[in-house]
């Protein structure tokens, strides 16, 4: 039983912010000398689509064709995001690339 409709005839045009959710994972094994926080040993990074990309690339996910329309800066985080966007053949993504402006990253440090 599929509870979902069809989206394979559906064309989504998706218009916001993106940015890059980057995820550091690694263990933490003591606490800062110079302020109460904890060190973390990186491990691993992940990086995905985030805001308006991440919506974007769900409903691609469902097989809509999907165009986002956005701005990333002319920046390392504007460009992976469009690499990790280019993976999906159903996912048209127009970001304008602007020197003025810089790509969101919203960074998530994960500890065992």
């Amino acid at each position: 039983m599929n509870v979902l409709p069809s989206f394979a005839d559906a064309r989504v045009l998706i218009v916001g912010d993106v940015m890059l959710d980057r995820y550091w994972f690694g263990d933490v094994n003591r606490i800062s000398p110079e302020a109460p926080v904890p060190v973390l040993k990186v491990e691993r990074v992940e990086e995905r689509p985030g805001g308006a990309a991440n919506v974007a690339r769900n409903i691609a996910a469902l097989g809509a064709e999907a165009t986002l329309l956005s701005v990333v800066g002319h920046d390392e985080a504007g460009a992976c995001l469009e690499r990790l966007l280019a993976e999906h053949s159903n996912l048209n993504a127009l970001l304008h690339r602007d020197k003025s402006v810089s790509t969101i990253i919203k960074l998530r440090a994960i500890a065992r």
